[in-house]
């Protein structure tokens, strides 16, 4: 299961090592240029496996400086060792034995952030997936799990902070100048988990009492000066801990739990036991510097790495074709968490959207892979969203199969089971088997088979025998490498509504199982019959989102108004909204397209009007509801042959036309949902400050002037307010003179903040229209532009490449050749970012063939260059051919 530089790695190829590990001390003598690394490891051979087979070890751009078998030195014939791997030969066939391993790594020098990295003084690691071989010769891979015990040595100045994982177990002064401090994790953890953190940072302390008495140690490590900024954080991790113990019975297992923010990382966050290493932009914050999302996105990724600390660290992967077993079950229960911290509906609207926007045009194009894959290149580009959300959505499928209690059963089962152990998916799925009684084989395809099922549904009522019919059909798309799909077990949530508004209750079903309200779709095509309804029904299918598909169900205006009017899941009023939208939308592109006068449907534009004044409404939820498809789901619903320009052109004609007929709506909302006294994060706030800048934002159309929201600039007191405000002027009025004050004062006000420059960028990489990609030419150039940090180069280049299809895809190809000649150029400092942002071209088969040649000719720019990193070419490679 070693995966060397370009080899392609089989799930059916898995095999367990030969070696079992027992036990890893790790020393470290820190030097910016020239770390000290000794591993000392014990280990056995396994029972029945070759008495000859040798040791092999992973590496990454290692050297080897010495290396002892039981403290004594082994002669050079004995092993073999390159960069990329040590093999050690005639080792002990019976006993354990020690292997002490030495080698030296630059820090500072290691631009790809993976291993242990050095940047702005701080010493950092990041190693999930492979990256703890970039520090040492080791059994890098998930199921190998053992004790670590660390010890760190370093210079006193500059490094008063020396961390590792588990429990502390004490330091003092080592030599001259120097300290030690030493950390025993007694937790068996893969290498994957490891994490080294020293420097010299402020703190925050708290403590938690866990459900059994024992007080935890809290700690919070951030920059010096914003300790004030890592106060949510904190609340948020305390909560994270309180709803884990009530919900899923999980407790907290050792003395200390530590998150450290750093501003230079790959990822969002990583789950190290007891240590987290974050992305400092998902751990500080203050009205001044953070959005309502910003605070929502701290509270959801703060629980989902504590949450890990059993889904994911307690019971860990097998091999990484698992990968989803820990962050599909995670990104699952940090949803829960923040439906129950806030408002459920409205987030459940949040997650299908992002599903939709993001997954979905996975699912579909060049990069499709199964939720479980069986093969990859670079394990690094399989971090996606169908492992995490779509991932997310099984588990939740699980939860809606088998009810509430039952879903637990299998929850306690799986945990009490496998504490300890690295683990596959069919042994998660055979915890809900047992626990239920429930055969899940044909469900457990959901990991196996890419793509989004398209269900297909039709009705009859039969009004002299009281029966409503619903006809559904399946198909599951071909994807790359899966041209042949077997039916899939889909839950469906359903409910009937009478003309009144009312629900009806069906005497009983036939043709398909039909429990709580799910209605189970098993088969290519079903027919399920519903007795004893009194007369035509209005059919609310996929309540909740129960089931990630494409849904083809055509239904009048009137029905989908009644839906939104009356529909007592709120998602499934949005839904209706949005259904409403969507025709309109794509005709209006169309028409764009073709010349043509473009008009909305009044049904359409009066409904959205009434759900937007409906003060029975949560303010977020009609936020929710104003915020129509974006520009990306028109054109993945438009399905191929696009243009980004008559996409944009249609849905600004509709805005438009919504703002006008509703001006008054939205003056008064504007007026009506203000939030006095002191910013507060919580959701209510967040949802009347989310209404009123939508508000903001079509009065902008209607009134086709910069006057309000650069009012609304000038008076904001917090960020949520004032970054809206920018970006209404920005992105409506760019060449005003209010945009380019507003732009300037912002830069001038925040210039010493990396995370609010953060937002600057991408308010201008967002600005609609061919003309954007000069200007972000131009930022390039600005000296607060730094091309070695992650978070600048995904706020600039990744969101213009993201989230700007008219700027990225104008019609000369400009944009797509300007990506090409950037991923090269971040392929050389930090392949795993550069293959991340260079999946913004999974879909572009799916432009106008001027366009799309123009896509294919940059990517082919790519691919020939001789000097891609494999996370480069594996992602190329496979939209090229896709």
């Amino acid at each position: 299961m070693r995966t060397d530089i370009g080899q392609v790695i089989n799930l059916a190829d898995y095999q367990p090592t030969d070696f079992v590990l027992e036990r890893v001390d790790l020393t470290f003598e820190l030097d910016p240029e020239n770390t000290k690394v000794e591993a000392r490891l014990i280990l056995h051979r396994r029972d029945g496996v070759d008495k000859k087979a040798p040791l092999v070890l992973d590496g990454d751009e290692l050297t080897l400086s010495s290396l002892l078998l039981d403290q004594i030195d082994i002669p050079p014939a004995q092993y073999d060792a390159t960069p990329e791997s040590l093999t050690i030969r005639d080792l002990p066939e019976e006993t354990p034995f020690e292997v002490c391993i030495t080698n030296y790594i630059n820090p500072t020098a290691n631009t790809q952030l993976m291993g242990l990295y050095r940047t702005s003084g701080l010493y950092s690691t990041q190693c999930e997936a492979e990256g703890f071989r970039r520090i040492t010769y080791f059994p890098d891979r998930p199921d190998v799990l053992a004790p670590y015990t660390i010890t760190i040595i370093a210079a006193k100045e500059g490094n008063p902070l020396l961390l590792s994982n588990g429990n502390f177990l004490g330091g003092g002064n080592y030599d001259e100048g120097r300290h030690f401090a030493a950390w025993f994790d007694p937790h068996p953890k893969p290498s994957y988990l490891f994490a080294l953190v020293a420097g010299d940072l402020g703190v925050i302390e708290d403590s938690f009492t866990t459900m059994s008495g024992r007080e935890v140690a809290l700690k919070i490590y951030v920059e010096h000066g914003k300790e004030p900024r890592a106060t949510y954080a904190m609340d948020a991790l305390k909560r994270s801990m309180k709803w884990d113990e009530e919900v899923f019975g999980r407790e907290y297992d050792l003395d200390i739990f530590m998150i450290v923010a750093v501003s230079d990382f790959n990822m969002g966050a990583m789950e190290n036991k007891g240590l987290n290493v974050f992305n400092d932009k998902y751990v500080l914050a203050d009205p001044e510097t953070a959005t309502d999302a910003d605070y929502a996105n701290i509270e959801a990724i703060i629980a989902h790495e504590y949450f890990h600390n059993w889904t994911g660290n307690r019971i860990t992967c097998r091999d990484w074709f698992q990968l989803c077993l820990k962050e599909g079950l995670t990104v699952y229960r940090d949803h829960e968490f923040s439906a129950d911290q806030r408002s459920r509906p409205v987030k459940r609207i949040a997650e299908v959207r992002h599903l939709k926007s993001e997954q979905f045009p996975e699912d579909g194009g060049p990069l499709a892979h199964p939720v479980r894959p069986t093969t990859y290149r670079e394990i690094n580009n399989f971090y996606t969203t169908t492992v995490y959300e779509k991932g997310s959505e099984v588990t939740r499928m699980i939860a809606t199969l088998l009810g509430k209690d039952l879903f637990k059963k299998g929850m306690d089962l799986y945990f009490d089971r496998h504490d300890g152990q690295a683990v596959t998916i069919e042994d998660f799925v055979k915890c809900f088997e047992e626990a239920s009684g429930r055969d899940l084989g044909q469900f457990s395809l959901w990991y196996h088979q890419a793509g989004t099922p398209l269900v297909t549904a039709s009705g009859t009522y039969d009004a002299a025998a009281k029966t409503f019919s619903l006809a559904l059909e399946q198909m599951v798309p071909a994807t790359p490498g899966q041209s042949d799909k077997k039916p899939m077990h889909i839950p469906l949530s359903l409910a009937l509504f009478a003309e009144d508004g009312n629900a009806f209750e069906p005497s009983s079903v036939t043709g398909a199982e039909f429990t709580g309200g799910v209605l189970h779709l098993t088969e290519r095509t079903q027919t399920a019959v519903f007795q004893g309804i009194g007369s035509r029904p209005v059919v609310s299918i996929n309540r909740s989102f129960s089931a990630p598909i494409n849904l083809h169900f055509d239904q009048s205006p009137a029905d989908l108004a009644l839906l939104a009017r009356h529909e007592t899941d709120h998602f499934a009023r949005w839904q209706a909204l949005t259904d409403l939208a969507l025709p309109n939308l794509l005709k209006a592109a169309r028409d764009a397209r073709d010349g043509k006068t473009i008009a909305s449907e009044k049904t359409f534009v009066d409904t959205l009007l009434i759900a937007a004044a409906d003060e029975s409404l949560e303010p977020a939820f009609r936020a929710q509801a104003l915020a129509l498809p974006s520009e990306s789901d028109m054109a993945r619903e438009l399905g191929g042959n696009n243009d980004p320009d008559a996409i944009h052109a249609g849905r600004q004609a509709v805005i438009k036309q919504i703002a006008d007929a509703g001006k008054d709506v939205f003056a008064a909302l504007y007026d009506a949902m203000t939030t006095p006294g002191e910013f507060s994060p919580d959701a209510k706030s967040a949802g009347r400050r989310a209404l009123r800048n939508t508000a903001l934002t079509f009065l902008s159309y209607a009134e086709n002037s910069p006057a309000r929201a650069k009012a609304a600039f000038d008076g904001a007191n917090n960020m949520t307010d004032l970054l809206q405000a920018l970006t209404i002027l920005a992105h409506r009025f760019p060449d005003s003179s209010e945009a380019t004050d507003a732009l300037a004062s912002f830069r001038d006000r925040f210039a010493e903040n990396a995370l609010v420059i953060d937002k600057w960028f991408a308010v201008q990489a967002t600005i609609p229209g061919a003309g954007t990609l000069d200007r972000v030419v131009k930022l390039m150039d600005n000296p607060l532009f730094k091309r070695t940090n992650p978070n600048r180069m995904r706020a600039l280049v990744g969101t213009f490449a993201f989230t700007n299809p008219t700027g990225f895809g104008r019609a000369d190809g400009e944009g797509y050749r300007f990506l090409a000649r950037e991923i090269l150029d971040i392929d050389r400092r930090n392949p795993q970012l550069a293959a991340r942002i260079l999946t913004s071209m999974r879909s572009w088969r799916a432009l106008e063939p001027v366009r799309a040649e123009h896509a294919r000719a940059a990517l082919a720019e790519i691919a020939q260059s001789s000097e891609l990193s494999t996370d480069v070419r594996d992602i190329v490679e496979r939209t090229l051919k896709g």
